[in-house]
């Protein structure tokens, strides 16, 4: 593990959550010149394992992606189900919701994250790779997201 908790200076995304990923992914399309792209429903329960505050979720969102040269912008319509996008919405509004971190050897990663003091609130699998959420709202104004892609 690297002398400093994060472990890694490789910014993967920057996720901002909406009420209506059609109308923002229009915004965003327009914007940087380029389609728009499809959005897809996170995976159901039985298949992410979703836990928001250490407890399972029904939680899901609509994502869109712009692949960027550096990094990708993700656009994260929540659901009505308790989850971190859906309070950040709730309490924030439309916004930046996180600075996303792609690790190799997530447990590692997030147990430093936990002693340097940044709550897990939610964590879960996609299809290829798994996800975790730290409230660092309070030290890094947003949330961190660490994100681990199975190696093929």
């Amino acid at each position: 593990m690297e002398a400093y908790p994060l472990g890694t200076r490789r910014v993967a995304q920057i996720g901002i959550v909406v009420r209506d990923i059609e109308a923002a992914s229009a915004a965003w399309a327009k914007l940087l010149g380029c389609d728009v792209p499809k959005w897809h429903w996170t995976e159901a329960y039985e298949e992410a394992r979703t836990e928001y505050q250490g407890r399972p979720t029904k939680a899901r969102a609509k994502l869109a992606f712009f692949r960027l040269e550096n990094l990708d912008i993700e656009l994260i319509e929540p659901d009505e189900h308790p989850s971190t996008w859906r309070a950040w919405l709730d309490e924030h509004g439309e916004g930046v919701h996180h600075v996303a971190f792609e690790v190799e050897g997530m447990a590692a990663h997030a147990e430093a994250l936990t002693q340097a003091g940044l709550e897990l609130v939610q964590r879960g699998e996609y299809t290829g790779g798994r996800y975790a959420y730290f409230d660092g709202a309070s030290s890094a104004r947003a949330v961190i997201e660490l994100l681990e892609n199975d190696r093929r």
